[in-house]
């Protein structure tokens, strides 16, 4: 069963991050190793071409990949970004983007996460971008 502390201590670290609001981004899901965040395609995010900006999608899956480690430390910690590979499949077009972070392994230093990002269209949902990376943690301020 989901530790119910869980979401309300990562939802004060989300709130915190500028960049997703600028992004215009809501937490869904935070629970054991899994995180959903979801953006408007606004138009302030496209490209030229009128799809989201990779951009978008690296900094949703970055962050539903971090929050999703961030799930599964002590209180006392934050993560911070060691390394993500990105891998764009599709243009991100439709209405918004939804990022859902896991964690594949965590252990006592480094802990490597994954994430996909699906454009979503009405009921259609595309996948437009896969990451991997890993995550280390650091002391909360």
């Amino acid at each position: 069963m989901p530790d119910p502390a869980i979401l309300p201590r990562i939802q004060a670290s989300f709130d915190r991050q500028t960049m997703m609001r600028t992004f215009g981004a809501t937490m869904l899901a935070a629970a054991d190793g899994r995180c959903v965040i979801r953006a408007p395609i606004l138009p302030t995010v496209r490209q030229q071409q009128g799809a989201a900006h990779a951009a978008l999608a690296f900094g949703l899956g970055d962050s539903a990949a971090g929050y999703a480690a961030l799930t599964l430390l002590p209180e006392e910690f934050e993560v911070m970004t060691v390394e993500m590979k990105i891998n764009l499949l599709a243009p991100a077009v439709g209405e918004a983007l939804e990022a859902t972070g896991e964690v594949m392994r965590s252990g006592r230093r480094i802990t490597v996460v994954r994430a996909e990002v699906v454009a979503l269209d009405g009921e259609h949902r595309r996948s437009v971008a896969l990451l991997q990376g890993t995550m280390i943690p650091v002391e909360a301020r």
